[in-house]
């Protein structure tokens, strides 16, 4: 006998235990790898209180630290692998809505897909700046 559906809250909810658990091993993670050194930073910490007093076009031209996703590039970095985790933490609710029209649908709830897919446009338009 297999298990009944997942409701659509179901599904959602384990998305998100599953998104934020990920999310988080990847914050101690990164934390971890700069704590202990386990890989250059791209700033020094030992600079970093000085270059804190710059102006924000000072301080990306003094480090060479990158603006938008440009900080996909740095996750060899000490520094910016912790922004993995926080990256995943972001796209979980994105994560959980997408999961959920398939289910909506199934369901012929037609309009609570759309709204679900509407909220996903929505985030990935603010995740690229729109």
């Amino acid at each position: 006998m297999s298990a009944p559906p997942l409701s659509v809250q179901e599904r959602y909810a384990r998305w998100l235990d599953a998104g934020t658990r990920a999310g988080f091993a990847l914050l101690v993670a990164g934390f971890l790898a700069y704590l202990f050194g386990l890989f250059e930073p791209l700033v020094p910490p030992q600079q970093l209180v000085w270059l804190w007093r710059l102006p924000l076009g000072d301080y990306l031209a003094a480090t060479g630290a990158p603006v938008g996703w440009g900080w996909l590039e740095f996750l060899d970095r000490s520094d910016y692998s912790n922004l993995a985790g926080i990256a995943l933490l972001a796209f979980v609710t994105l994560a959980c809505y997408a999961s959920m029209i398939p289910a909506l649908l199934a369901r012929g709830e037609r309009l609570a897909a759309l709204l679900a897919l509407a909220q996903v446009l929505v985030l990935l338009a603010a995740a690229w700046g729109w």
